[in-house]
């Protein structure tokens, strides 16, 4: 009998080492370095291909060893270029030659390299993948189970429940070794890759991702997990349309005028699980649908193609799916901007779009468009949102162009244009998206005690405001004078030395702020006299407070906080506003100098 040299695709497969364990091997194996070599190249990526074949010729080794078989590696190393060719058949073509050479029988289980082997009168044996491989991944499942969680050093848990009320649960007493773990990997993989409806969907250095069926399984190893992990995902309910609390108008709407859609919703409330449905129910009216998922992971039929990343852009995929014309297409995970620019493409082409995106709330959906896509193509991109929540639809809103002056505003040279964001069922306006100077901003239309210039002032300021201070409250007064409500030691780094920066904002936002602490504080009154020197209105409270921190009010309106300096003074200039504030309350004795 010839020695046997098998290529890489048959020590991955391990189907040598069943054969060797089950005694049909009796020629000595020889163990091409090129085969060697491209295996620990995959597994230093963290490819589990490569795992799996170091694995598998350890295996082999020990297996001769007890059968009296000789084990022996030939052939020098390959170099790196060599290593990069491998996806184009170099390494399969070197440890052909090396069979060749020997004049050995060549295993393998590629039909390529058999095929090539058998025009080039090598000695060969084809091994076509037969094996039922267990997959045991899938008894840690039960009908209610979404999703399993099994990392080294834990105990595995799971989460089960209905959408929306999932809960996390420990699912075994014992915590899994490294082994286990380990083989449990190895196991899945190979069932991948053996399963008619399985398939590697990515895999990078540590992290790989397989579909299996129905499930989603994401594996991660060292260095990019400090410890292997498996998570296993699973749908745990296929729904149709008509299990939706859906009235006659939306579905109206669904089937004859949208067609950018935003399926919003948190994790696990089941907006995938709508979205796959919508899709099944165009298809089964006719209408070709495809999506566009990396990993592939909605539960649709098969009359649906699943396309994944191609040359990994999505950019690619949208190229390609606009030659071939779907009437729909479903976009999972619509999270980037290039994202949100590939969606906004299509949908500008022609093609429906159904995008699935992460949002806590409805209006959280559109605004995520801000930015990526310009204002007044907004609604031609998205037209209807559909928020689910806890595995129902909580919130429709349709989006609609008008040119208005906004809501709160009377000025009619105010007028631009305005999306507005209407409750789909009733048609009330609930928010507004509309350019401001340089802002694109959203007002809510709903709060009946603010106008809407008053909404739109209240939100710039509050974000101007947020470059000194966290969390700043402001409330309105009157037309053009609002309250600030900060944390007590954040009011001197709003007002700023002399009121500069409090001064700044006033005079850009055209509104007059009065800041307050919104800390109760009991503070003790100070002894002050006032005097004007030069260009300079100073407040003198004695040399005893010298560093200490000072606040100076109007009653019981605040001005501003100082530190008195060496001298016992606190010092304005003339010309500020704050200093006439200063004087003119002084005058009407309601000033106030507290500590």
């Amino acid at each position: 009998m010839s020695d046997i040299v098998p290529d890489t695709s048959i020590i991955i497969d391990g189907k040598l080492s069943d054969l060797i364990e089950a005694g049909e091997i009796d020629s000595d194996i020889v163990i091409p370095e090129f085969a060697v070599d491209e295996l620990e190249n995959q597994a230093n990526r963290g490819q589990e291909t490569g795992y799996k074949g170091l694995e598998e010729i350890k295996k082999i080794r020990e297996l001769c060893e007890e059968k009296g078989l000789d084990v022996r590696f030939t052939g020098r190393k390959p170099t790196e270029e060599e290593i990069r060719l491998a996806n184009n058949g170099r390494i399969d073509a070197l440890i052909r030659d090396i069979a060749e050479e020997m004049d050995a029988t060549l295993y393998t289980g590629d039909i390529v390299q058999a095929r090539v082997a058998e025009a080039k009168g090598v000695k060969h044996r084809l091994f076509e993948q037969e094996r039922d491989v267990t997959f045991s991944l899938e008894e840690y499942f039960d009908d209610k189970t979404m999703s399993v969680h099994l990392k080294q050093g834990a105990r595995p848990k799971a989460k089960r429940g209905l959408p929306g009320e999932f809960q996390l649960e420990e699912i075994g007493e014992n915590v899994l070794s490294k082994q286990e773990i380990n083989d449990l990997i190895l196991e899945t993989i190979e069932k991948a890759e053996m399963s008619e409806d399985g398939l590697i969907e990515m895999q990078k250095e540590g992290a790989t991702v397989i579909q299996i069926g129905r499930y989603r399984i994401a594996v991660t190893r060292p260095p990019f997990s400090e410890a292997s992990e498996i998570t296993a995902v699973r749908p745990v309910a296929k729904v149709s349309l008509d299990d939706y609390d859906m009235s006659e108008k939306l579905l109206t709407r669904l089937r004859t005028d949208a067609e950018g859609i935003l399926v919003a919703g948190a994790p696990g409330h089941g907006k995938s699980t709508f979205a796959q449905a919508l899709a099944e129910y165009y298809e089964e009216n006719n209408q070709v649908v495809k999506t566009m998922e990396k990993p592939r992971d909605l539960d649709v039929g098969p009359d649906i193609t699943q396309y994944s990343e191609l040359e990994d852009s999505m950019e690619n995929t949208g190229d390609f799916l606009l030659l071939a014309r779907p009437d729909f297409t479903v976009f999972d995970e619509v999270r980037k901007t290039s994202d949100f620019e590939v969606f906004s493409d299509m949908r500008m082409a022609g093609v429906g779009m159904i995008g699935i995106v992460h949002a806590s709330e409805a209006v959280d959906a559109v605004q995520r468009l801000i930015g990526r896509v310009e204002l007044g193509m907004i609604p031609q991109v998205c037209d209807t949102v559909i928020h689910i929540r806890d595995a129902e639809i909580s919130k429709v809103y349709r989006l609609e162009l008008k040119v208005k002056v906004p809501e709160g505003m009377t000025e009619e040279d105010l007028a631009r244009p305005v999306i507005q964001i209407l409750d789909f069922e009733n048609d009330a306006p609930e928010y507004e998206i509309y350019t401001y100077g340089e802002e694109t901003v959203v007002v809510p239309t709903s709060e009946e005690t603010e106008t809407g210039a008053e909404k739109l002032a209240r939100q710039q300021i509050e974000y101007r405001l947020r470059k000194y201070v966290d969390d700043p409250e402001v409330e309105f007064i009157s037309e053009n004078h609002v309250q600030v409500f900060v944390d007590d030691d954040a009011i001197p780094k709003l007002i700023g030395k002399g009121g500069q920066n409090i001064d700044s904002i006033e005079k850009e936002l055209g509104v007059d702020i009065t800041v307050e602490s919104r800390e109760e504080i009991t503070r003790d009154s100070i002894n002050y006299s006032l005097e004007e020197r030069g260009k300079s209105v100073v407040i003198e409270v004695g040399g005893e407070y010298s560093g200490d921190e000072v606040q100076v009010q109007r009653g019981e309106e605040f001005l501003f906080a100082a530190t008195v300096g060496k001298k016992g003074e606190v010092s304005l200039t003339k010309e500020s506003d704050l200093a006439d504030q200063v004087l003119r309350s002084h005058s009407t004795g309601s000033l106030k100098v507290t500590r």
